[in-house]
């Protein structure tokens, strides 16, 4: 295995600094707040968090074997719940608390 020398080291922590940066500011000076942004960029802002969590639901349940085990109950069970407190309280953050915390109690003290 090799090792990076501190300069080496250095230059990459700079260099995640500068992506990091740049990913974060780009927006704004591109589409600064006192200009409209393209119709294209509107579209994307309304359909993109919608395909993120669905890329985030076939994602955590790629590995789950509906044939053996616990057949993605803890899962299933999960992602009900989490449905359900959202559609009732119209909040991500205590959707995905919640569900999480169900699932791992789950995993841990029921199956």
């Amino acid at each position: 295995m090799m090792q990076m020398t501190v300069s080496e080291s250095i230059i990459t922590i700079l260099v995640i600094i500068l992506g990091t940066m740049l990913t974060r500011f780009l927006p704004f000076v591109i589409f600064p707040e006192d200009k409209t942004p393209p119709d294209f960029i509107k579209y994307l802002g309304d359909v993109l968090p919608y395909a993120v969590i669905g890329l985030l639901v076939v994602y955590s349940l790629k590995d789950v074997s509906f044939t053996s085990g616990t057949r993605g109950i803890p899962e299933i069970l999960s992602i009900i719940l989490i449905t359900l407190v959202h559609l009732r309280k119209k909040n991500t953050l205590l959707s995905i608390a919640i569900g999480t915390f169900f699932y791992m109690f789950l995993l841990q003290v029921v199956f």
